[in-house]
Formats: C-alpha cells, sequence, structure tokens
C-alpha cells in the first residue's frame, strides 16, 4: 500500500479515500487558483487542508489549495513531492479509536524560495492571477517577527530592505514581493489570513509586510502606490483568526498501526532543520478555527466544513475563552503540578484524581464566571472536550515539561486576567479564589527544582527562571516559616502576574500555601488533597 497508488481496495481496511476527480480539481485550481497557504507543517495538513477535503466529498467546491513552504524546503522535497502531495490523515480519539483519512485536496507544492527561479515564477503567477481570494498562514509566531531581542531589525531583514524585493530572503519579505507583483498585475484585492495560534495574529502578518512596504517605497524600489495597496483593507485584508488542534510530530504507535495494516510509506522525515514529518500526520479529533469574515475577493465556502466566520470582536472572545480559561490554564496547571509529581505526560496526570479535581475546579468553578460567551462557540461545550476528550486522550503524549517552558511569560493571560475580572466585579470577590492561587504556589514550589520527594529535576527553559531561583534560593523543604519579604517581590510582580498579588489581596494567601507545600516530602499531594477535599 503506496499512499500516491491508493486505490479502492483501501477501504477494506478502514481509510476513507478523496470522493472527487482529483485531475480536474488539479487542473481547475491551476487555470484559477483561489487559495495559496504557507507553511506545509502538519496542522496545515490536518486541519485547513482537511476540512477542505470535506468541500470537495460534497461536491460544493471544486478547487485545491496551494501550498507553498518558505523556511524548511525539504518538507515539499521529502513529504510532498514523493507522495503526489497527497498525505494521511489519522485521527486519534480519546475513545482508542482511530480515523484514516488519505487527503487529496492539496494540489500543487512549492518552496518560497526566491532563489529558486521555477517556483518563484509560478509564485509570482499565482499572485498575479485576479481569481486569487485567499492567501494564509501557519508559520509559527516567530515567522511574523523582523527584529532580535534588542529591537534592532534582523540582519535578513535588513539585507531585504536595502535589495528590495527582487529576490527577499525572510518569508516576510517574500510574501510582501508576491504581493508586488499582485499589485503590478492589477491591484486585484486579497485577504491575507494567519491562522497561527497567536493573539490578534492579522496584526502581526500586517506590521511585517507594512514595514517591508514602507521601507521598499522609501528606498524607491517599488512605486508609492503599492502601501496605499497594502494598507486598504478593501484591497488587502488582515483577519484575525483563533485557530485550535494538536497535530504532534509523527508518532511511532500510529506507524505500528498504519505498518499491520500493510501501509508502506511510514519513515519518519527529519528534516537537517531537524523538522519532524512523514507521508502521515497524526492529530487529535477536536478542532476549533475561527476566522474574522474579511475577504475582500470572496472566499471558498470553508463554513460548509465547519470553520467559523464572524467578525473581530468575536474572534477576540474566543481567543481569550480559550486563553484565559478554557484551555491555557488548565494546561499550565498540570504543567506545574506534573513537574512536581513527576509525571512524564498529560493524559497520565488526567488519572490522577487530585490533578483531574484541580483542573475542573480551576475551569469550571473560578474560571467560568468571569468568561465572556463568544456566541459562536458555547464555553461549557469547549472546556468539556477539553477535559473529557483532548487532555485524557492518551494518543496525544504531550509532556508537562514541555508545557512549562516560559511559564513566567504565560501566567498573566493565563491567570491574570482572571484575577482582574474578580476585581473588576462587584459581585465577585477575589479572596475567594483558591485554585488559582494555590497553583501560583505551585509554580513557585516548582521553581525551587525538587520534586515532591525530595529530589532535584531540572526546570523547563525560561527568561526569568535564573532569577527568580535565586530569590529562592534559601528556602528548603521542611521550613516552618519564611524568611521576611523572600516571596514578595515575586508576588509583588505585576509584569508576571498582571497584577500585584499583595494589592489585590491575594500575596499572603499564597504565601501561606506556598509554606504548605514545602513542609517536607509529600507535601504537595497532601496540599492538592486538603484543598480540593
Amino acid at each position: 500500500m503506496k499512499l500516491r497508488e491508493y486505490n479502492k481496495t483501501w477501504e477494506t481496511k478502514g481509510y476513507e479515500l478523496p470522493e472527487y476527480n482529483r485531475e480536474e480539481v488539479r487542473k481547475a485550481t491551476k487555470a484559477l487558483p483561489a487559495w495559496i497557504h504557507f507553511g506545509a507543517g502538519n496542522i496545515f495538513r490536518g486541519f485547513p487542508a482537511a476540512a477542505l477535503q470535506r468541500l470537495l466529498n460534497s461536491g460544493s467546491y471544486d478547487k485545491g489549495v496551494i501550498v507553498a513552504e518558505g523556511f524548511d524546503y525539504e518538507i515539499i522535497e521529502k513529504a510532498y513531492k514523493p507522495f503526489d502531495d497527497l498525505s494521511l490523515l489519522v485521527v486519534l480519539k480519546a475513545s482508542g479509536s482511530i480515523e484514516k483519512k488519505v487527503i487529496g485536496s492539496v494540489v500543487e507544492s512549492l518552496v518560497a524560495d526566491s532563489a529558486e527561479a521555477g517556483d518563484w515564477n509560478r509564485l509570482k503567477e499565482i499572485f498575479s492571477n485576479p481569481s486569487l481570494q485567499m492567501a494564509s498562514f501557519t508559520i509559527t509566531e516567530k515567522g511574523y517577527s523582523l527584529v532580535d531581542s534588542k529591537g534592532d531589525y534582523l540582519g535578513v531583514v535588513e539585507g531585504d530592505f536595502a535589495k528590495g524585493p527582487e529576490q527577499p530572503n525572510h518569508i516576510m519579505g517574500k510574501v510582501t514581493a508576491l504581493l508586488y507583483a499582485r499589485y503590478q498585475a492589477g491591484a486585484a484585492p486579497i485577504a491575507m489570513v494567519s491562522m497561527d495560534n497567536c493573539s490578534h495574529n492579522g496584526d502581526k502578518l500586517y506590521a511585517a509586510v507594512e514595514a517591508y512596504g514602507k521601507s521598499w517605497v522609501q528606498k524607491g524600489f517599488v512605486e508609492e502606490g503599492f502601501l496605499s495597496y497594502l494598507t486598504d483593507p478593501k484591497k488587502v485584508s488582515f483577519p484575525w483568526s483563533m485557530i485550535d488542534k494538536i497535530t504532534p510530530r509523527p508518532d511511532d504507535k500510529v506507524k505500528q498501526i498504519l505498518d499491520k495494516d500493510g501501509y508502506e510509506d511510514t519513515d519518519l522525515i527529519i528534516t537537517a532543520k531537524n523538522t519532524y514529518t512523514a507521508s502521515f500526520v497524526n492529530a487529535e479529533e477536536t478542532e476549533y478555527l475561527v476566522i474574522e469574515d474579511l475577504f475582500p475577493n470572496g472566499r471558498p465556502p470553508l463554513e460548509k466544513a465547519g470553520i467559523l466566520f464572524t467578525d473581530r470582536e468575536t474572534v477576540d472572545k474566543v481567543e481569550k475563552m480559550k486563553v484565559c480559561t478554557c484551555l491555557n490554564p488548565l494546561h499550565t496547571a498540570l504543567a506545574i503540578f506534573g513537574c512536581l509529581l513527576s509525571y512524564q505526560t498529560i493524559w497520565e496526570e488526567m488519572r490522577d484524581e487530585e490533578l483531574v479535581k484541580l483542573v475542573n475546579k480551576i475551569g469550571y468553578v473560578e474560571g467560568m464566571p468571569v468568561v465572556v460567551n463568544p456566541g459562536v462557540l458555547d464555553p461549557q461545550d469547549f472546556i468539556r472536550s477539553v477535559l473529557e476528550l483532548r487532555l485524557p486522550n492518551p494518543f496525544m503524549p504531550d509532556a508537562p515539561q514541555r508545557i512549562a517552558t516560559d511559564t513566567s511569560q504565560k501566567l498573566p493571560i493565563r491567570f491574570g486576567e482572571t484575577i482582574k475580572a474578580y476585581v473588576a466585579r462587584e459581585d465577585l470577590k477575589v479572596t475567594d479564589l483558591t485554585l488559582i492561587p494555590l497553583t501560583l504556589a505551585g509554580w513557585c514550589r516548582y521553581l525551587m527544582g525538587i520534586d515532591d520527594q525530595g529530589n532535584a529535576f531540572t526546570p523547563s527553559p525560561d527568561p526569568l527562571l535564573a532569577e527568580l531561583q535565586e530569590q529562592l534560593k534559601g528556602i528548603h523543604l521542611g521550613d516552618q516559616s519564611l524568611a521576611k519579604d523572600v516571596l514578595k517581590p515575586i508576588l509583588s510582580n505585576a509584569k508576571i502576574f498582571a497584577v500585584n498579588l499583595y494589592e489585590v489581596g491575594l500575596g499572603e494567601k499564597v504565601e501561606a500555601m506556598f509554606l504548605e507545600l514545602i513542609a517536607g516530602p509529600g507535601a504537595v499531594r497532601a496540599t492538592l488533597k486538603k484543598y480540593l477535599g
């Protein structure tokens, strides 16, 4: 069973196949392209491309998607071209069952490399076609960044600014150059849709493209009218979106399942840039994509495939619901206590009675009262799927140690916003919060790098780790009291918690809980039991 040779006999082994004439779709797309996507990784194949396949299967649409990769060209060379741009989506359900789907909606794959004349000219041709309605992106948040940690432009960006749009090297320079080709070909409208998992993602994409446009206009590389084109939302729009789906690297258990079926293309592909990919993508069953409906040249009818289109305010509410209450805070609580209790996977934590109670109460009891219902997604349904389907899914081997990375940067949004909302509400008392303060105390306990059995462990990378550990260096398991003000510099830091915890009435509560957590070996478990009943 080779992927590019799939046939009807595969259905006897439970494989779902494309229900449309792929060659006709390929021809229609080549003549009148409507959608190009940048970022050829697993999330694209496992979600947007799979959603488009549902449209094609239903007969309500007739064009595929073109994919371009602007960072790791080996993905195209090794995971797309050998398989005729097909991929196998393996949906891993919490029940233990799986779905296997051959995805054929990707009909052309290109490297977005301005030094590769063939593919670069093809990209210009696609962008010059007025039929193109949208360019979407899953390139990670850093793909939109033009500056280093000091705020200075990256060398590659400075080089692009100095040389103009002929051969840019940064992905944002390439995209801007392609938009300039579209401008020169008649300035047809287009939507530039970031689908990356970062706040106000459309603004990040816009800021990068605008910076390139301004530089090239200023240096005389492009016409002044180009900047007017980029900044006119009736011509070039940059919608916000919220995406949520887990598509981890290819899993060995999935490989074994496919091997038993006789599926031959299971080799893991590891590129020189350390991308892990394969002909197959394994993904969880739950998925959400909410997009601001701002498409000046129209769009494919993706609402028929379950993608939600709405206004910007609603996208913002959905994002806050997810990040501040219904998913991310629960992940962080599990990461902190999972490390302290020596768990290696999140799904195993969801077999732990205390930890299950902890995340249920943080979400339903303490977080939910301040959630704004976005309307398009019900917060109760969302959190229920997180707690009952997603986090307990043994096919999703995510580690608390990975999620604990950069926790100091996540706390202000994941817990601080809820604390601020309690302070602002007259009908709620911030001092009634118990399990959020317990989690913050747990984080301080985690920073000590000592697990609940008294064994040392290495905390995950965090830009503030060394500074915070220095503050805690005099604390030991078994201490019955804290040296004066030892935690105060941490708990009063509004950059970490979005508030000064003492000023809102939680500082002393967190200190007291911290003392309980350091009482000795086993104190973390004992403290969890005390507060969770």
